[in-house]
């Protein structure tokens, strides 16, 4: 009985596919932080706005299923 994931081809596959959306993710987030009138990061850190952060957090959700829906196909 073979193990599939254990495979070293499955395995780098699976690293480069997972480095892939997190560049994708964080190309997305940037795009969408220009996008926006006011400064994210400092909303967020700075001034601590809650609603913003729960709003990014459901944009973050959103961006992560749409980069892991394309990568899987």
């Amino acid at each position: 009985m073979e193990l599939e994931w254990f495979k070293p081809v499955a395995f780098f596959g699976s690293v480069i596919y997972a480095l892939l959306g997190v560049i994708v993710f964080w190309v997305a987030f940037i795009i969408i932080d220009k996008l926006t009138p006011y400064d994210l990061w400092g909303e967020l850190v700075e001034k601590q706005n809650m609603a913003l952060g729960m709003v990014v957090a459901a944009m973050c959700l959103g961006i992560s299923l749409i980069v892991a829906a394309a990568i899987h196909g």
